[in-house]
C-alpha cells in the first residue's frame, strides 16, 4: 500500500467516525463499531473439539427427543 492509499484510508476512517458520531452520538458510535469485533480464539478448532467429544449416538438420541442434551 502506498502513501496515497494510506492517506485516503485515513480520510475515509476519520470521516466515517465523524459521520457515525454525528448520527449516532458517541455511545452509539462505539456500540456500532463493537458489532464488528472479530473476537478471539479459533472457532473452527473449538467447534471441531466439541463435535469430536459428542458421540454420534448421543446426537441422534437428542434429535429423536430421547435425551435432554447431546
Amino acid at each position: 500500500m502506498n502513501a496515497t492509499e494510506l492517506k485516503n484510508i485515513e480520510i475515509i476512517r476519520r470521516e466515517g467516525l465523524d459521520a457515525l458520531s454525528k448520527r449516532l452520538g458517541s455511545a452509539g458510535m462505539v456500540t456500532f463499531i463493537r458489532l464488528f469485533d472479530s473476537g478471539d480464539g479459533d472457532y473452527s478448532k473449538e467447534r471441531r473439539e466439541l463435535v469430536d467429544e459428542t458421540a454420534k449416538e448421543d446426537i441422534l438420541n437428542f434429535l429423536r427427543g430421547e435425551n435432554d442434551k447431546p
